[in-house]
């Protein structure tokens, strides 16, 4: 057969068959149809060679992959028994190299993967970790978050995440167990006597579980900041500037994270022989708080309106001592000249401010990694009597918003 020679429609039929059979699907579900897509455009009866080959060449539809729902089914697919296939899903040993070969190839076909509460049910971990959290409102929270997730699937395991509050929080556990999680962590500060019976029922079901902040529960192993000696390390700095009078900026809350730190300053400033309630000021009172930036802003102006500026401000996080920052600023009061400020968490914005803003760094990388290998650690072990507890060390990130006491 040359290019120049001219087929009839058998021939042409015969050619497309061998090659194409998609091609010769009738155009419709009517049986007694002689009307053929690839006929579409002849001219009745003949059709070149050439012609031919550019069709026969052209791209054919992919027959549609069977859907498989099931281990049974993609063993059908396989063509291998269910058992052959199990074991190769499990990694067991013995196989050959084209079973192994064989199956895998036909996981990228079909797209198959196996249930892992089934492989749970044969004794098989499912590789997930259930994550609790506080809130998800503040930057520091989401970093915690982003972090724990990234290393966790480092190491090959997935996270199921749920914000809680306290009237839920046991449905929400209930929830993980359900789901068979491998363990359970906790980020953040919760009620001390509802999380000591969380911890418990999840020791009871077999589920190793790691709080990560919350220091002082009861039977929690715990990775938390040293919020004490984060605040100590400020008040050593402003004290080596010659600062002894203090504003304390937002430390009249009752949650366990601030009483940490107002403990850290009180310690500090008495290590120096200096009396906490003689030297440190709090208008807290004043003001309620709502937006960070706007509540520093606004006991910033009570201080100055009051006609009695200490040497330094101590704020509870970096938002409140940026507000206390503009405050400042808006009123002629100079920074570092007239009065120092410090915040806490070392965020992006304590770059942004001008002056550039002194912090804590939470090292939240360390403390995550750290939360990581205690959870890993106990997971298919014994559950332990004595929870583990690690205490990461802050580092104070010194930057111009604080200079010399003003004389």
């Amino acid at each position: 057969m040359r290019r120049g020679d001219v087929l009839d429609a058998g021939e042409l039929r015969q050619i497309i068959s061998d090659k194409c059979p998609n091609a010769l699907e009738p155009s419709d579900h009517n049986e007694e149809s002689t009307h053929f897509p690839v006929f579409d455009s002849l001219s009745r009866g003949s059709l070149s060679v050439a012609a031919v080959q550019k069709i026969v060449s052209s791209p054919q539809p992919k027959t549609p992959q069977p859907r498989i729902r099931s281990s049974t089914d993609f063993a059908r697919y396989v063509g291998l028994a269910r058992t052959t296939v199990s074991r190769v899903l499990n990694g067991q040993p013995g196989l050959k190299k084209k079973t192994i070969e064989r199956v895998n190839r036909a996981i990228e076909e079909t797209g198959f993967v196996p249930n892992a509460y089934a492989l749970h049910l044969k004794g098989k971990r499912t590789s997930t970790i259930g994550v609790c959290m506080q809130n998800l409102m503040t930057q520091t929270l989401v970093h915690k978050l982003a972090s724990l997730q990234q290393r966790l699937r480092d190491k090959d395991f997935t996270t199921f995440i749920e914000v809680v509050d306290p009237s839920s929080s046991w449905d929400v556990i209930r929830h993980f167990l359900s789901l068979r999680v491998d363990a359970v962590v906790f980020i953040g500060y919760f009620d001390e006597a509802q999380m000591a019976q969380h911890l418990k029922s999840l020791a009871t079901s077999g589920t190793p579980s790691t709080v990560i902040d919350h220091f002082g529960i009861k039977g929690a192993n715990t990775v938390s900041l040293d919020r004490v000696l984060g605040m100590a390390g400020i008040v050593e700095h402003l004290y080596a500037l010659g600062h002894r009078t203090f504003g304390l900026l937002a430390y009249s809350d009752t949650v366990r994270s601030t009483l940490d730190r107002a403990r850290g300053i009180r310690e500090s400033l008495a290590v120096h022989g200096l009396d906490f309630d003689k030297c440190t000021v709090s208008l807290d009172h004043l003001h309620v708080r709502g937006n960070d930036f706007e509540y520093g802003r606004a006991l910033a102006k009570s201080f100055v309106e009051r006609g009695s500026l200490p040497t330094a401000f101590i704020a509870l996080n970096d938002e409140i001592a940026v507000g206390a920052m503009h405050g400042l600023k808006e009123l002629g009061v100079r920074v570092p000249h007239d009065v120092s400020v410090t915040g806490f968490n070392n965020q992006d914005i304590c770059l942004m401010t001008a002056p550039s803003l002194t912090s804590v760094d939470q090292r939240i990388d360390v403390t995550v990694e750290a939360a990581v290998e205690m959870l890993l650690s106990q997971i298919d072990k014994t559950p332990r009597v004595k929870p583990l507890v690690r205490m990461i060390d802050p580092q104070l990130i010194i930057r111009a918003s604080t200079g010399p006491a003003r004389r």
